[in-house]
């Protein structure tokens, strides 16, 4: 329970509660062993135990492989390059990852000199902007204040809200120590979080998202990161499922929201370049995004204001401004956010932490997570006619990650038609069995992880069900995407 509030906090997951089966205990005792020994060492042993954990799969990868010279068959190329990829990221996120939060990276750049370090204690501007959630943001705003971290700003931008949230907002203000900011016409999320960012005089800005819970450690976990490693300009912390106990769509997204965090985003902070920092825990440094803010505010895609793609756009500033920041400031350099200060274009670091833990609340209905999927994916490709034409300049790995997922979404739907609607009319109901089979295997692969991460946890089984609704539903709804891009909702409810 948060102090003061009426509303009950997120029920521990099963990896913070006591470890009382044999398999938890095991794991724990085997993580106390790792963590005793030498930095070096300790990477060693944990490679050779990813090696050994993905040894069946290589072996089904080597087996299927040799099949390809005896001729060209796609859907046979289209399994082992789903299969290597998985193999890729499991990999990376088990042996290569290391938590800035816990311990020091192994990668840094080399003109380490280049990136101002941080005081050695920041203040930190915690920045939330809500329209329409007088439901739960009372839970989330008292989360934002009870964070341990000694020097924090909370400012909180109402975004014309109709329904009562603005009178909730005001009573927290008289009690808490929050900057509220209520504004009369409607901005949409980043107007209403640049103009928090307008009184925001922290050294480090977070963002969250008004559905969310914030550890109470989270906040610590992400300014520690970030001082130890001044090379971040942005960090992502770890998402799971306020509501998972929903209903079974619920429980599903939980664990999905688990393997695309701890699996995902650790593959691609092996190499310093998270593509996404989520939005319920997203922290930038202020050198890293301020300049970028009127841009970012301002943005347009296929001629019309484009009110999506807040995350990934945001970090898309970060990761490329070293070869797109100088043209986008001065196409705003009448901004107070580019005149008052000019902060130079560095080649900043993206990076997560698991340890910074944030709960959101997902669509507990059909409807609803349909309309959630359809925004990430108008923000999915906005984003790519930006990031996708610098992120090969960040090096052959982390190029490799983003443009490998690139071609995976923008393939679903192709594969979709093929196997879901082509292959049954012709007569080929075979080649469908084997699609839905291989996308069943894959889910049990990234169910098993989740088991690894999670010992004795029965909720890995819902992963290979997340997987068949991505390729029987989501995949669809990439086409729907291209042809409402113009349309824009401000919306956060996931009922």
């Amino acid at each position: 329970m948060l102090p003061g509030t009426r509303t009950r906090a997120p029920a521990r997951s099963p990896a913070d509660r006591p470890a009382r089966s044999p398999a938890r205990r095991a794991a724990r005792r085997l993580g106390g062993r790792l963590d005793a020994l030498d930095a070096e060492v300790r990477r060693g042993v944990v490679s050779l135990l990813t090696l050994v954990a993905l040894l069946p799969l290589l072996l089904l990868l080597a087996r299927r492989a040799v099949r390809l010279p005896h001729g060209f068959d796609p859907p046979l190329c289209y399994g082992l390059t789903v299969l290597a990829g998985t193999i890729c990221l499991l990999h990376l996120a088990y042996s290569r990852y290391d938590d800035p939060a816990l311990r020091p990276l192994r990668r840094r750049p080399r003109d380490l000199a280049a990136f101002p370090p941080l005081p050695a204690r920041p203040r930190v501007s915690f920045l939330l902007a809500v329209r329409d959630e007088r439901e739960h943001i009372e839970t989330c705003v008292r989360s934002m204040a009870a964070v341990g971290h000694p020097d924090v700003q909370i400012v909180v931008v109402d975004d014309a809200s109709t329904d009562g949230t603005g009178d909730i907002l005001e009573r927290l203000a008289a009690e808490l120590p929050l900057t509220l900011i209520r504004l009369e016409r409607n901005l949409g999320k980043k107007g209403a979080l640049v103009r928090a960012c307008e009184r925001a005089d922290g050294d480090i800005l977070l963002f969250t998202d008004s559905d969310c819970v914030i550890a109470p450690d989270a906040v610590t976990a992400c300014v520690t990161a970030m001082t130890r490693h001044p090379e971040l300009g942005a960090l992502s912390g770890h998402c799971r499922a306020l509501n998972a106990d929903a209903g079974l769509l619920a429980r599903i997204q939980d664990v999905w929201y688990e393997g695309q965090f701890r699996i995902t985003k650790a593959a691609e902070a092996a190499f310093g370049s998270v593509a996404c920092v989520s939005g319920p825990l997203a922290t930038f440094r202020r050198e890293a995004i301020w300049n970028y803010l009127p841009a970012w505010a301002e943005d347009r895609f296929l001629g019309a204001p484009f009110r999506f793609a807040t995350d990934r756009q945001l970090t898309g500033y970060v990761l490329g401004q070293k070869w797109r920041g100088r043209a986008l400031k001065r196409r705003h350099a009448d901004s107070p956010f580019v005149r008052d200060h000019d902060y130079p274009e560095l080649k900043w670091e993206v990076g997560y932490s698991r340890a910074a833990r944030v709960w959101t609340r997902v669509p507990s209905r059909p409807a609803a997570f349909l309309r959630q999927q359809i925004r990430w994916k108008k923000s999915f490709v906005r984003n790519l006619f930006f990031t996708g034409r610098f992120m090969w300049r960040r090096g052959p790995a982390a190029a490799a990650l983003y443009y490998g997922h690139v071609l995976w979404v923008l393939a679903a739907p192709v594969l979709a038609v093929r196997h879901l609607l082509w292959a049954p009319l012709h007569l080929a109901g075979l080649l469908t069995l084997l699609y839905l089979g291989g996308v069943v295997l894959k889910g049990c692969v990234w169910g098993l992880a989740y088991r690894l991460d999670h010992p004795a946890d029965r909720a890995w089984r819902c992963r290979p069900l997340m997987s068949l609704l991505s390729c029987c539903v989501l995949a669809w709804l990439l086409p729907y995407a291209l042809c409402t891009l113009r349309r824009n909702v401000w919306s956060r409810s996931p009922a």
